[in-house]
């Protein structure tokens, strides 16, 4: 019975047909998010060069390491010359603006490459890590969701939120940190850094082990809040009039779920996804630090530390724009999953 609902809830149909009857109401919605969309970028974009100017951290003193003491006056000059920071913070972000719109997103003197070469390289890593991720919190959540539908504040129901509430009080880096210990140190059932062994290159096979335990790692710090947050929907609809009529007309326990459970309830779910897309990215960013994996985060800790601003400026405009159209999406697909909905903005 649990296939048949998971297979209603992802039924594409009553999409397809919301499609043609909301496609004004997309349409505006999309129409409103692209013009606000620039302004966000810009504004993002603007206080992080504005955090980068009064920031403690000496970009020069990253750049030249522990010569920095040595270094003339005349020789900081003409570093802070050709990096740029000897320019004021509207300066430093106007410069910047006018090479991305060339395809210049600057130079990174962290790893003395473009900085588009170093996010095209490490971009489908931590979208590979975040994509995964995502899909088993919701393969797991759909599961539970399943089985509180079936036996709602039953036993298994009470034992899921339970867990799903203590999960939630542990941090990203917790969880993390505490796969690393069990899995990987205590039982040695998998690899605990990198995509693949040292000095290999990455295969299906070892790519397949060595994402095992940073996507669970990740996934378990979504779940519960998924989890919670399909469970309410779910017993609210078991105590919904509409239910309670169906099951009067002796309508099967199957019909009841897929026809009027599982129909209303994925809603909220698909709200709260695009609600902590923001989260989802912090959480990469730790766990791909704890794993060593070859994502943004290792590029944007080590930019951090060495105040390489122009790659720091580049994750920050990405990781928004990632945010601004996750959350479009989000609400594209609410729009088409129930016609109930209405959004203003």
């Amino acid at each position: 019975m649990g296939s048949v609902v998971v297979a209603r809830l992802l039924d594409p149909r009553p999409v397809i047909r919301r499609l043609g009857e909301r496609r004004s109401d997309l349409a505006r919605l999309t129409a409103r998010r692209a013009v606000a969309a620039p302004l966000v970028l810009v504004a993002v974009t603007v206080g992080a060069f504005v955090l980068a100017a009064v920031s403690p951290l000496e970009p020069l003193a990253a750049h030249f390491g522990a010569g920095y003491e040595r270094t003339t006056v005349a020789e900081r000059a003409a570093a802070a010359a050709a990096l740029g920071t000897d320019l004021t913070w509207w300066q430093a972000w106007w410069t910047w603006v006018g090479g991305l719109a060339a395809g210049d997103a600057g130079f990174s003197h962290s790893y003395r490459q473009p900085v588009l070469e170093v996010v095209t390289q490490r971009l489908p890593w931590t979208v590979l890590l975040s994509a995964t991720a995502l899909a088993l919190a919701l393969a797991v959540t759909l599961a539970a969701g399943v089985a509180a539908a079936r036996r709602p504040h039953g036993a298994v129901d009470r034992a899921l939120a339970a867990m799903a509430v203590l999960l939630s009080a542990v941090p990203p880096f917790v969880l993390a940190m505490g796969s690393v210990a069990v899995f990987a140190v205590t039982l040695g059932w998998l690899p605990v850094t990198g995509a693949a062994p040292p000095g290999q290159d990455p295969t299906l096979a070892t790519l397949a082990r060595h994402l095992v335990l940073p996507a669970v790692a990740l996934a378990a710090g979504q779940v519960p809040w998924m989890l919670l947050a399909l469970r309410r929907s779910v017993l609210d609809a078991e105590a919904s009039a509409p239910v309670a009529e169906a099951r009067a007309r002796g309508l099967s326990e199957r019909t009841v779920l897929t026809g009027h459970i599982a129909a209303v309830s994925w809603t909220p779910l698909i709200a709260l996804i695009g609600a902590r897309l923001p989260e989802l990215i912090a959480g990469s960013l730790v766990v791909e630090t704890v794993f060593a994996w070859p994502g943004l985060a290792a590029a944007t800790v080590d930019a951090a530390l060495e105040a390489d601003f122009a790659l720091l400026a580049a994750v920050t405009l990405g990781a928004s724009a990632t945010v601004l159209v996750g959350t479009w999406l989000a609400d594209c697909l609410l729009l088409l999953a129930d016609p109930r909905v209405r959004i203003d903005a």
